[in-house]
């Protein structure tokens, strides 16, 4: 027999399911300068039927669009940090290649775990305490080091564990080098970008992206991540920090459910 094709009523709901998944996920990458990943891809699995390989390129592919005009608002506000940004994303870009050839021996179960574990201690320090800080210190040559280094450990948990940069530099930044909330979003979203520019093309190499679906969900966000950037920097720190204490329990039960799942390379959400 001849393979149907998709009914018109099933392609539009599927259209329609991207776009509402490109609205929510824009907004909540431009609130909490995060690519978005922890949740675009069970929507794109769970809404779209989307296979579990494919949502992961697709997603990253969706945050070209998304991160780019999240991280537009947070420029506007004058709230990022580019030279620290520079040297976490050198850092990221090797680590992220050194993640990824690890994944044919690192057992990524255990991996997984253990992050997810580090998420929720990271929550829970943002709960008990919410952090002060008066903003991060000139650059200095063990600094530089030091932004490196921090970008080689979240290259290095994206590339063997599949998860986005955001929910591990930015508690770093605001922990470690005393950020204040705004600008560790905003320079977030500056390694996020060229970091799924680079992702992006090396699923569409290996066939892993969709990019009609990529399209529609990263033009979808576009407005919605922009005015969650603009409404971050109306939050409080310590509502800010409360509210990125539950995106981060929220990713670490994400992750523990999912502790089994297979993981292809080249796919850093």
């Amino acid at each position: 027999m001849p393979r149907q094709s998709p009914s018109p009523v099933r392609m539009n709901s599927s259209r329609a399911g991207a776009v509402w998944v490109g609205v929510a996920t824009g907004f909540l990458s431009g609130l909490f300068g995060v690519g978005g990943g922890i949740l675009m891809v069970p929507c794109l699995v769970l809404l779209l039927g989307m296979d579990q390989r494919r949502a992961h390129g697709t997603s990253l592919g969706a945050m070209v669009l998304i991160s780019a005009s999240a991280l537009g608002g947070f420029l506007l506000e004058g709230s990022v940090a580019w030279l620290p940004g520079l040297f976490i994303f050198a850092g990221s870009s090797v680590g992220v290649t050194v993640g990824t050839s690890l994944l044919n021996s690192v057992p990524i179960r255990m991996l997984r775990i253990g992050f997810a574990l580090l998420l929720l201690a990271t929550a829970a320090r943002f709960l008990a305490v919410a952090p002060e800080t008066d903003g991060h210190s000139d650059i200095t040559v063990g600094l530089a080091l030091a932004y490196v280094a921090c970008g080689l450990a979240t290259g290095l948990l994206s590339g063997t564990m599949g998860v986005g940069g955001g929910v591990i530099m930015i508690p770093a930044m605001i922990l470690l080098f005393g950020f204040v909330d705004a600008a560790a979003k905003g320079t977030s979203l500056l390694v996020i970008l060229p970091t799924s520019i680079i992702g992006t093309l090396r699923n569409r190499r290996g066939g892993n992206l969709d990019a009609r679906t990529a399209l529609v969900v990263g033009a979808s966000g576009v407005a919605s991540a922009f005015i969650g950037a603009l409404g971050a920097s109306e939050l409080s720190p310590r509502l800010s920090a409360y509210l990125f204490a539950i995106l981060l329990f929220v990713s670490a039960v994400q992750m523990l459910r999912h502790a089994n799942d297979a993981l292809p390379p080249a796919e850093a959400v």
